[in-house]
């Protein structure tokens, strides 16, 4: 089968295409042949050694990727049959193995797919939305009438944040730049910031929560705008310890999160989408030999919704 591989971290040259056997199954285990992988940003920083690169670095071959959706060809697992299709998040924060025609997959980690969506949605539907979903559900245990700030919400996780909080009940306002208010708002965004305008030390303590998909300066801005009791989380870099410090003084709950595979989460993430409460924006595809094609394009910072390779 065929498979990228990575020889060392560094540039997308470092994904070559190879071909190995197909992989065995364990009980419990389900064999997946591909038919759509996410890109992601992690996998975009592990690829260059950050990212879990540490976690997987001793891995043999190393093969990145955790999003996929396709069909299962072989099961040793009583949730699944031969001719299932499935989707979800494969071994995350671990060794997914997802850039390759087959993949071995815990069946505890997957759902089935939805008729009503394709396999580029699925596929997209997997990393971003279960953060949303963990973030949003589990963690802020977001409820209905509080006031939500996501940031990026045009970005991968951004736009199914937008979506769960505002089906949860929740006042919504995404940050992007001034291009793509017009998708947020289609989102069901309440309000949408133009995040280069904004004056963010002149609106304290106006939201309940609030998601920061971006890092760096983004989180002392998120603390500025959070209610005293509020809950600032952060998903790209994590709360340096100033901030955690910041973030105390003012009475915030600020912390980082890193999303799990779950397979029970994925179920309810595939209801909402048979459902048409969360729908996966794909903007770009790719075909599978085209790899490092579609990691330049999440490398950019500028995709809206999800970037897909498709086999």
């Amino acid at each position: 089968m065929k498979v990228f591989i990575l020889n060392s971290p560094g540039e997308v040259s470092q994904l070559q295409l190879k071909d190995i056997d197909k992989p065995a199954i364990q009980i419990g285990e389900v064999l997946v042949q591909v038919k759509a992988i996410s890109i992601n940003p992690v996998d975009v920083k592990t690829r260059a050694g950050k990212g879990v690169y540490g976690r997987i670095k001793d891995q043999t071959p190393l093969i990145l990727g955790w999003d996929i959706s396709g069909v299962i060809t072989e099961s040793k697992a009583e949730q699944f049959k031969t001719g299932d299709e499935v989707f979800g998040m494969v071994n995350f924060p671990g060794h997914g193995k997802a850039y390759a025609e087959y993949v071995t997959a815990p069946a505890s980690h997957l759902a089935i797919k939805p008729a009503n969506i394709s396999h580029e949605e699925a596929a997209a539907s997997t990393l971003a939305v279960l953060t949303a979903y963990q973030v949003i559900v589990h963690n802020a245990n977001v409820q209905a009438g509080q006031k939500v700030l996501v940031h990026a919400a045009a970005g991968g996780v951004g736009h199914f944040a937008v979506q769960i909080a505002k089906h949860l009940g929740a006042h919504v306002t995404g940050t992007s730049s001034a291009r793509n208010a017009d998708f947020i708002l289609s989102l069901g965004a309440d309000e949408h910031i133009d995040y280069t305008l904004y004056d963010w030390a002149n609106h304290p303590g106006e939201f309940d929560f609030v998601l920061d998909t971006v890092g760096g300066d983004t989180i002392d801005k998120s603390l500025l705008v959070t209610k005293n009791g509020g809950t600032v989380i952060s998903i790209p870099t994590g709360l340096n310890e100033a901030v955690t410090e910041k973030a105390k003084a003012k009475g915030v709950k600020g912390y980082f999160i890193l999303v799990q595979s779950n397979g029970s989460d994925m179920q309810k993430i595939a209801t909402l989408l048979e459902k048409g409460i969360l729908k996966a924006h794909v903007s770009s595809t790719y075909p599978f030999e085209q790899m490092a094609d579609a990691h330049l394009q999440v490398e950019s910072g500028r995709t809206v919704g999800k970037v897909v390779v498709t086999l």
